[in-house]
């Protein structure tokens, strides 16, 4: 099979694509010939040896941890009927995902019909899960007014489409002309650039502030949005693209009578079912249509380019790489 590996820490050209031994799945496993691979702007921080939250890699490693496609080989104790279908998977911890072949427990896979993309289900198990969790742990009210900086990311947009639905009024913001105008498509209340001045004002003029604001970008952007929050606003954190989390202290909160949460890790475990059951949940929202990602796809030989579109914030939505 081929794969993407990374030898050494560094710069995105360390992703090199390999030729390696096909993989053969232990008791209770199954091996995905994998047509659809998620990309995680943490995977370019593994890449560049900066781990974060997550534990460092050891080298070589072959990143990623969300794939679809079909079952051609089940190990000792899996049922038969797995042998064929189309799935998806998160394989947690253990990276192997920028691959022709994964292999992962049983447990772990998804059905996927076959009206639905493969990259759209791997932004359901992986993004999708995890807007999801933001959404039932700090839920919208049709009375809202919500921000949502980085719309045209991938789970911006999902939570923006999300809003829509629970009949809030909605703020989509982005930065550049090209992300803004993807943006029409959401039909939001209101659309604005971040990156041009004066964006605040635009929203405090039309709605006099926000109720609540999911803010996955950090930095300046996430300290504006908290400062559009009217007094009961909710500021609600899952990430930092930006670099940095967006920085308040005890008087912001007081002084604006506004409530901050933050929304991964253990608090997605204390919902039903875990991010396994988040994950399923993700998928049934993809099948019945309340979810429609936005993917934007590479082959599996560009994975490099990926990365740098990432981090450069030239790529919209959720990035997927494709085998075959």
């Amino acid at each position: 099979m081929h794969a993407i590996r990374l030898h050494a820490f560094g710069p995105a050209e360390n992703l090199v694509l390999d030729e390696l031994p096909d993989l053969i799945p232990a008791a209770g496993q199954l091996r995905i010939a994998v047509g659809a691979s998620g990309v995680h702007l943490i995977d370019t921080k593994l890449r560049s040896g900066d781990a974060g939250p997550m534990p460092r890699p050891e080298l070589p490693t072959i990143p990623g941890r969300e794939v679809a496609g079909t079952v051609d080989l089940i190990g000792y104790g899996v049922d038969e009927s797995w042998l064929g279908r189309r799935v998806v998977a998160h394989l947690g911890q253990v990276p192997g995902g920028y691959a022709e072949q994964a292999v992962t427990a049983v447990e772990n896979a998804f059905p996927v019909p076959a009206d639905i993309d493969l990259a759209d289900a791997v932004a359901a198990v992986g993004t999708g899960r995890t807007a999801l969790a933001v959404l039932e742990l700090d839920p919208i009210d049709s009375g809202d007014t919500v921000l949502v900086p980085s719309a045209a990311g991938g789970m911006g947009w999902l939570l923006v489409q999300a809003a829509k639905e629970a009949g809030a009024t909605v703020v989509a913001a982005a930065r550049g002309a090209d992300k803004v105008d993807r943006l029409a498509a959401l039909r939001p209340d209101l659309v604005v650039d971040y990156g041009v001045d004066g964006w605040g004002q635009s929203v405090r003029d039309t709605f006099g502030g926000v109720s609540l604001v999911y803010d996955g970008v950090g930095g300046q952007v996430g300290r504006a949005s908290m400062e559009l929050l009217r007094p009961g606003g909710r500021l609600v954190m899952f990430g930092f693209s930006a670099g940095t989390p967006t920085r308040f202290d005890s008087d912001d909160v007081v002084r604006g009578g506004i409530s901050v949460s933050w929304r991964l890790g253990p608090a997605m475990q204390s919902l039903p079912g875990g991010s396994a059951g988040l994950a399923g949940r993700s998928l049934e929202r993809l099948t019945d249509g309340r979810w429609q990602p936005l993917v934007s796809r590479y082959p599996l030989a560009d994975a490099a380019r990926a990365h740098r579109d990432l981090e450069q914030r030239r790529a919209v939505g959720k990035v997927v790489l494709i085998s075959g």
